[in-house]
């Protein structure tokens, strides 16, 4: 299993840089970065003193191959370099050291702030609504897969399979206006749930305090299309595992038929579910910039999105890189899960 995960890992690395690759090239030429850090006030001293810094003035390849040893874990700095850019990590050595350090994604080009800071604080925002969107998906997709298995062609089938191809079919940004609106704003004094929030809240008097009501129209809205997804699937599959012959064998045996259920069919038809659930969770990470933007939610959805309307490279790369370590992650948990649920799989 470990040499499973050292493999996995190595793939990861490589499809990881894949991604910086294509990334990095792809916005080169989109302006130019001194003037986004200076403004069309800068004179051209101060420019050239910018791009020289950012290292702009170099080939396009050594411009690569410098942001790739700042993002990478081990690498070789000066003293001057990492008293400079506030390194955080282990370094061996005099003034050229070896680093064993926490990746750099250098500094906001709007916010002038490290955009590896600015990620943290939005990374938990994002997460949460992730977490709960999938929670609230996953719970609610396996109990409407599994009845609509059991009552097969009845109205609760169809009502399911309904259900789940209008949640696939509908944009999310269509459910998510919707939602609000009806929710948030028509029925508000029924629902007490607001249109726009964060997970916290600053009172004058009582300071920072929770707000878990604006977590519930974000997270609905995020968790209707993995929701439809999950209930199909689960239905498939719980319809196929019904029918084979230990399910029966069960029933011969007078096993009672919630046992029969969730012990002997649900247990197996969960592997082609767990893989929908890891992607599902993934994609939520990267894909809430819809649905942050609808709720004014802060998160990495609403960062990506402004870092991309005032092109500001580094903060577009750091979303990316951590979208793709996100995928990738998800991955390597999901393929942890299998063993979990089904010890007869082996990984090698």
């Amino acid at each position: 299993m470990y040499g499973y995960l050292l493999r996995k890992m190595g793939y990861g690395a490589l499809v990881l840089a894949g991604v910086v690759v294509v990334v990095f090239f792809l916005f080169q030429g989109f302006g130019d970065p001194a003037r986004l850090v200076l403004g069309q006030s800068g004179d051209s001293a101060t420019i050239n003193n910018i791009r020289r810094e950012l290292y702009l003035d170099q080939p396009k390849w050594k411009q690569f191959l410098l942001y790739c040893r700042d993002i990478s874990p081990i690498s070789i700095h000066s003293k001057a370099e990492i008293e400079k850019k506030k390194l955080r990590g282990i370094f061996i050595g005099g003034n050229i050291r070896l680093a064993f350090k926490f990746p750099y994604l250098r500094y906001s080009y709007q916010s002038k702030r490290p955009v590896c800071d600015v990620l943290m604080e939005a990374l938990p925002g994002t997460l949460v609504l992730a977490l709960a969107a999938m929670i609230f998906a996953t719970l609610v997709g396996i109990a409407l897969g599994v009845l609509a298995a059991v009552k097969q062609n009845t109205w609760l089938d169809a009502s399911a399979i309904f259900a789940s191809v209008l949640g696939i079919s509908a944009p999310s940004f269509f459910m998510g206006i919707l939602i609000a609106y009806f929710f948030g704003f028509l029925l508000h004094n029924v629902t007490g749930l607001p249109m726009t929030g964060s997970l916290f809240d600053i009172d004058p008097f009582a300071g920072r305090q929770i707000k878990l009501q604006n977590l519930i129209l974000p997270a609905l809205t995020l968790g209707i299309r993995p929701l439809a997804i999950i209930t199909q699937l689960t239905r498939s599959a719980m319809l196929d595992v019904l029918s084979q012959d230990y399910v029966l064998m069960a029933r011969a045996k007078g096993a009672g038929e919630l046992r029969v259920l969730f012990n002997h069919a649900l247990r197996n038809a969960l592997i082609p579910t767990l893989t929908v659930i890891g992607f599902s969770f993934a994609y939520l990470i990267t894909g809430a910039v819809l649905t942050e933007a609808i709720f004014s939610w802060p998160g990495i959805g609403s960062y990506a999105v402004y870092s991309a309307r005032s092109l500001d490279y580094p903060a577009i790369m750091g979303v990316t890189i951590i979208g793709a370590a996100a995928f990738l992650l998800t991955n390597l948990a999901t393929d942890i899960a299998y063993v979990v649920v089904d010890p007869k799989i082996k990984l090698a």
